[in-house]
C-alpha cells in the first residue's frame, strides 16, 4: 500500500526532487502539495482523514511550517507529520517536535533517513483511510 504524502515546500526545485524519489524509493503516492502556511492548512483540513505522511520545510513562501505543525496535532494516530528543512538546528528539532512533529530532518545530510522513516511508516494493507 502507498504512503499518501502531502508536502509542504515553495522551493519548485526541491520539490521536482523530491516527489519522484519519495514515489520510487519510499512507495509514497504524493498527492498534493502547497506552497504557503494558509494553503497547507486549508488542504490538511480539508482532508483530514485521507493521508499518511505531511512533510513540511519550516521556511514557507508566506507563514512558517510551524504553523502547519500546530494544526496537525489533532491528526489521527496513524497520520504522521515530519519536518524537512535547511535549518535542522537541535533548538529547532526540539521546538518541531515540542509542536507534535514525529521527526525532523536535515535537506543536505538527512534524505536517506528520510526515506528510510517512510518505508517504516509506510501502512500496512489492512489499515483503511
Amino acid at each position: 500500500m502507498a504512503l499518501i504524502t502531502f508536502l509542504v515546500e515553495d522551493n519548485k526545485t526541491i520539490r521536482e526532487n523530491l516527489i519522484p524519489a519519495l514515489e520510487d524509493l519510499a512507495n509514497a503516492s504524493v498527492v498534493g502539495f502547497a506552497e504557503t502556511e494558509a494553503e497547507a492548512s486549508s488542504w490538511l483540513v480539508a482532508h483530514n482523514g485521507d493521508w499518511h505522511l505531511v512533510i513540511v520545510d519550516l521556511f514557507l513562501r508566506q507563514g512558517s511550517g510551524l504553523g502547519v505543525l500546530s494544526g496537525c496535532q489533532s491528526r489521527l494516530p496513524y497520520q504522521k507529520a515530519v519536518v524537512l528543512t535547511n535549518y535542522a538546528t537541535q533548538d529547532m528539532r526540539e521546538r518541531c517536535l515540542s509542536l507534535g512533529a514525529d521527526a525532523v530532518f536535515d535537506k543536505s545530510t538527512e534524505l536517506e533517513a528520510l526515506i528510510e522513516y517512510c518505508d517504516q511508516n509506510r501502512p500496512s494493507s489492512y489499515m483503511a483511510l
